[in-house]
């Protein structure tokens, strides 16, 4: 039997992600009720400029006192679309405080203080649900949080921002340079007018966190994750990636070490073998692997990003804690009882593509990889173009750390026939 009283929901935030989540309550009601059990109610919206207009929402229900609106004490649910980290942290905490359970879709701010978070959820019987957070519509963190709680992951590696993917995409596909493909995603949307966010790795990493938090039952904060950003990356290592077989991506690296005594948390451009599921996620799409030693390898993939894509896993999080509301329980909160230390990335061991710019002469190559086995990095392939006393020389080693490998290239700058390093790229997904 439904419940006739509805259950009121607070709305932060009405921008492009908060506006669809309004419309969709409104225009899918009787669905959303005959799911949960129960009708639901917009009873507030908390906005920063009040006289805008917004189709579909009654005047009386804007508001610009977001902490009057979460506590009101008669709301179910606040749904936080905000953003950033202050005011979202203090008014989170404010509804757990005054009987009410969170939806967000805050990643920066769950990335650094989602531990205490969850620690407020927990103290007041509330739940506090993200699925929007990382990789919008594609479910990925309830799978990893209840699909594979009996499991045990071991790798999670995905293209997690989509205005990345489809800069890269476009360099790969067209031959553009980093400037011109980004500006045709500005153009097109898909780039903010300062995409420092997304184009330095700082989005990703804070999905990063998030996903290697749940993958491992670890708590993993967004300082504990290498960042590295795409904006170097160039048409000629494109060239390169491609005499490889391989494309270059932007990813996010989540992995136990492999005596799986500590995890490691990575955000930076790699080569992968064309021959890679995540080779072939084209445009503003993303893509997460996930291995494990029960089920294997599964891929999540989808829209990444927008309005719709992110308020349908907002509405999918609403739904499981308005159940939750109606049965007085509430879903899993943060486990972190492993709690493996989150190693640096000199431990990281992968293969690496070095590009050189040396002097074209006899003995050259050998120097080189002599520098090489004095540091323990092996090498797999090389491969040396000269002309006119310049030469380019790629190496593609085995795997190493990357403490070893560091210290490879800080001696092959001293080399008298090295004329400098043109590019260091990682090659992942093999």
């Amino acid at each position: 039997m439904m419940r006739t009283r509805p259950l009121k929901v607070a709305l932060l935030g009405c921008g492009v992600v908060g506006s669809e989540v309004a419309r969709i309550m409104t225009t899918h009601a009787d669905d959303l009720a005959a799911r949960i059990g129960a009708p639901i109610e917009l009873a507030g919206v908390a906005v920063r400029r009040p006289d805008k207009v917004r189709e579909g929402i009654p005047r009386e229900l804007i508001t610009t006192d977001a902490t009057a609106l979460v506590k009101r004490g008669d709301i179910d649910v606040v749904v936080e679309v905000i953003g950033g980290i202050e005011p979202a942290r203090s008014l989170i905490t404010t509804a757990f405080e005054h009987g009410a359970s969170v939806v967000s879709a805050n990643k920066a701010l769950l990335a650094q203080d989602g531990t205490d978070l969850h620690a407020a959820a927990e103290a007041n019987n509330k739940d506090l649900y993200y699925e929007a957070a990382v990789a919008g519509a594609i479910p990925l963190i309830r799978p990893l949080r209840e699909s594979l709680a009996g499991d045990k992951v071991n790798r999670v590696l995905g293209i997690v921002n989509g205005t990345t993917n489809f800069i890269l995409d476009k360099m790969d596909s067209t031959g553009a340079g980093y400037q011109e493909a980004l500006d045709e995603a500005t153009a097109l949307g898909y780039a903010e007018a300062d995409p420092t966010a997304d184009v330095e790795g700082f989005d990703a990493a804070a999905k990063a966190a998030i996903l290697a938090g749940i993958a491992f039952h670890t708590r993993v904060r967004l300082d504990d994750v290498y960042r590295e950003g795409m904006t170097e990356v160039t048409a000629a290592d494109f060239a390169s990636a491609k005499e490889m077989g391989c494309t270059i991506k932007l990813l996010a690296i989540c992995e136990r070490a492999e005596d799986g005594q500590s995890v490691t948390a990575r955000v930076h451009p790699a080569m992968i073998p064309l021959t890679h599921p995540l080779a072939s996620v084209r445009g503003a799409y993303n893509a997460v692997f996930v291995e494990s030693d029960a089920s294997g390898q599964l891929m999540f993939y989808g829209p990444g990003a927008g309005g719709s894509p992110t308020a349908s896993a907002v509405l999918g999080d609403l739904v499981a804690v308005c159940r939750n509301r109606l049965s007085g329980t509430t879903g899993p909160g943060e486990s972190a009882y492993a709690a493996l230390p989150v190693s640096g990335m000199g431990d990281v061991v992968t293969r690496y593509h070095i590009s050189l710019d040396v002097a074209d002469k006899p003995g050259v190559l050998a120097q080189v990889a002599t520098v090489f086995a004095e540091h323990g990095v092996s090498i797999d392939t090389v491969r040396q173009q000269g002309k006119d006393g310049e030469a380019s020389l790629v190496v593609v080693t085995h795997r190493a750390s990357d403490a070893a490998l560091g210290g490879t290239v800080e001696a092959l700058r001293k080399l008298d026939t090295v004329r400098g390093v043109a590019s260091i790229m990682r090659v992942e997904g093999e």
